[in-house]
């Protein structure tokens, strides 16, 4: 179902599929794998499954019942270029969002290779935005190019968790970056310099740059909860978005 989201560069989040495998070190503590496990135990509807691969079609439906104009973060708790998802299904996932245009949909996938393959016989609808996760050089960076190559209105890049200093990376034609460290018990450390690096590139590229979260480990290198180490880089919060997107919808 539909439900509104924490997650700060969002609003809602619409999850037609849910469940997922690892590929990448990125995967490694995954909060939703964490979260679907939850709400088995709960007993909540869509989760008899737990985090295995699993398609939802009782909610393709949701964004079409909401007239008020709304960001939705497709599958939250999954990838919707997962392998094992059928073509004609990722098609009637994009109908529906070509269908309610005052809408915005965020679409993020580690699977590149796939998102770049399947949008050569389909044109991904207006309203979306295609984004890749970022989380290294070795497999995160790769993704990128696949990403530039995609038609979209906007392209972004996820960079959470930041695991290590991705040097100079290209954003021609990426409008968006968020960067975010890992939280949880088993959160990774990331280092302020390396979100130093990419904001610098960011401006250098007029790139809208988010700033998500330090995660469980602070600005001053101390594991703390996420919330007491908070999301403020060089004195101030970065909330910055696509300038498409606005009036309509800002981050609070």
């Amino acid at each position: 179902m539909s439900a509104k989201s924490a997650i700060e560069w969002t609003e809602q989040t619409w999850n037609p599929t849910t469940g997922c495998t690892k590929v990448s070190p990125g995967c490694k503590n995954c909060y939703a794998e964490i979260m679907a496990r939850r709400l088995k135990a709960m007993g909540l509807k869509g989760y008899e499954n737990g985090f295995s691969l699993t398609l939802q079609p009782d909610r393709l439906k949701e964004p079409l019942g909401r007239k008020k104009p709304t960001v939705y973060f497709v599958n939250s708790m999954s990838d919707l270029f997962h392998e094992d998802i059928p073509e004609a299904y990722i098609r009637q996932v994009l109908d529906v969002i070509k269908n309610v245009p005052q809408h915005t949909f965020q679409i993020l996938t580690k699977r590149a290779d796939r998102m770049l393959q399947f949008l050569k016989s389909y044109d991904a609808p207006k309203n979306a935005w295609l984004g890749v996760s970022v989380e290294n050089k070795k497999h995160g960076v790769p993704r990128i190019d696949k990403l530039r190559r995609v038609k979209a209105l906007i392209r972004f890049l996820s960079i959470e968790p930041l695991l290590e200093d991705l040097g100079d990376i290209d954003l021609t034609n990426i409008q968006w970056v968020i960067v975010g460290g890992e939280s949880g018990p088993k959160a990774r450390p990331m280092k302020p310099e390396w979100v130093e690096r990419i904001k610098q590139q960011c401006d250098d590229h007029k790139t809208s740059f988010f700033f998500k979260q330090w995660g469980g480990w602070g600005a001053d290198g101390k594991k703390k909860k996420k919330k007491a180490n908070g999301r403020i880089l060089f004195g101030r919060t970065w909330d910055n978005m696509p300038e498409v997107l606005r009036p309509s919808y800002a981050p609070c």
